[in-house]
């Protein structure tokens, strides 16, 4: 290996319009990668985390709430196109109530927010280069989000994935569009950076940054974690929440054993040898949501005297340059998580919350509980649990898991599953009108149709 190979991946990302700021950034990343580093967090150089204050237990005043929501700008990472869902454009734009999609609801929870507290409260949108152009023509929807001349959205970078053999950026000319790849989340800070955007922000009075993936509806703007958080006078911090056994893979927040700073593992950061005690919940019962909050100021700062680079640990992602086709050649994407940055800012925090405040929509078995009456859907926007608890929901991959194949077989939307405890199919079953489900329900693996009206229950 040589300098010729990074060379190369500047040339390509300065021909491609990067901004210097991001190209600067790839490079600090490709020699840690050159030098061999993995990114990996030993399972001896940590300490589970067990110490977190519980926002169940906080009390915040509606003056101290509404003076740091005051102060406080909403950021939706929105760069997926829900790929593994069979999209081909922003999945913040899939309708998961009724015909109201993602970005509906949270333009629904924010205009509340601002009403609620009399605050300014602006919403943007990191987006890709796949979703930026049908993202804003969703947004002309809903005119009233602009705020104080900001602008709705800031574009993720890009850069070129790496030939696994020599670290020379990949070429592929029957699809050069699968050249490139994203840098992970952790390109938050760069691209707000490089924007333009965190310099505006500031000038324009925000103090503080409140994140979250656009595909999270339980990460509605919090007036309880904002005062908190402006109160703590803590650069950064994370929500978390307790792990259960659905959570044994993921990112979940450790303190290095040499400073005691908070530190997130991601499951690609664990070695082998250490996976059984990293999925452990008992021994490290917090995972990260992936909401987070920063103080603008800091991170302004912090910026500045590391020269644009915050320095997130590595990620090395091995993948090959059609992900669609393993006998492509190996690549190597380099890659950051935007939570890594809890281990950055001298004082980061964490706060536990409710699991509410987490709803992903990964699969299409999410999507159907979304979309179904375990949730009621509240004047605000908020996601309020309608169920006793949350069903578990196991649908057939095969037959349900690309979008299209999916709602064909809901054709009248999804049963009720209210007073469902499971609901697994195993075969092609499709679903008529007001179907009920109640308890443990298994659907085998013959298919068939259920009746308008049948009510599923365990036998």
């Amino acid at each position: 290996m040589s300098d010729a190979g990074l060379e190369q991946a500047r040339q390509k990302m300065a021909d491609g319009g990067v901004h210097p700021k991001a190209i600067e950034v790839f490079a600090h990343y490709y020699r840690e990668l050159e030098s061999g580093a993995t990114g990996m967090i030993a399972e001896s150089d940590v300490e589970p985390l067990t110490d977190v204050p519980r926002v169940a237990d906080l009390e915040v005043g509606e003056h101290q709430a509404a003076e740091a929501l005051a102060s406080t700008a909403v950021i939706k990472l929105n760069g997926g196109l829900g790929t593994s869902m069979g999209m081909d454009r922003a999945k913040s734009l899939l309708a998961v109530r009724g015909d109201r999609t993602f970005l509906d609801v949270i333009a629904q929870q924010v205009l509340a927010t601002r009403q609620a507290h009399g605050c300014r409260l602006p919403v943007m949108f990191m987006n890709s280069f796949r979703t930026r152009d049908d993202t804003l023509a969703a947004l002309r929807r809903h005119p009233e989000l602009g705020v104080d001349g900001l602008p709705a959205d800031f574009l993720q970078n890009r850069e070129p994935k790496l030939r696994a053999d020599d670290l020379t950026p990949v070429q592929w000319p029957d699809a050069p569009q699968l050249e490139w790849c994203p840098p992970g989340h952790g390109d938050l800070y760069t691209a707000l950076d490089a924007s333009g955007l965190l310099r505006q922000l500031i000038e324009a009075g925000y103090r503080y940054a409140s994140v979250s993936n656009a595909d999270n509806l339980g990460a509605s703007p919090s007036p309880t974690v904002a005062g908190w958080f402006a109160a703590s006078g803590a650069p950064y911090a994370a929500e978390v929440c307790r792990r259960t056994a659905a959570d044994r893979k993921g990112g979940h927040l450790v303190r290095r054993r040499g400073d005691g700073q908070l530190v997130l593992r991601e499951t690609a950061q664990t070695r082998s040898e250490d996976s059984a005690l990293a999925a452990d919940i008992e021994r490290h019962p917090f995972f990260h949501t992936n909401n987070l909050w920063f103080d603008l100021r800091a991170l302004a700062r912090t910026l500045a005297e590391r020269d644009g680079v915050l320095g997130l640990p590595l990620i090395r992602n091995d993948k090959t340059v059609d992900p669609s086709d393993s006998s492509t050649p190996a690549v190597v994407q380099v890659e950051s998580a935007m939570g890594a940055a809890v281990e950055v800012f001298e004082g980061a925090a964490a706060i536990e919350v409710d699991r509410s405040r987490f709803l992903p929509v990964k699969t299409t078995n999410d999507l159907l509980l979304m979309r179904s009456d375990v949730y009621d859907l509240t004047g605000d926007g908020l996601l309020r649990l309608h169920a006793d608890a949350v069903p578990y929901v196991d649908l057939a991959k095969q037959h349900y898991s690309l979008l299209p194949r999916f709602d064909a077989h809901f054709p009248a939307g999804p049963p009720s599953l209210a007073e469902a405890t499971s609901l697994t199919v195993e075969g092609d079953w499709t679903f008529g009108a007001d179907v009920r489900v109640v308890g443990d329900v298994t659907l085998g693996p013959a298919g068939g149709s259920v009746a308008d009206g049948e009510q599923l229950s365990a036998s």
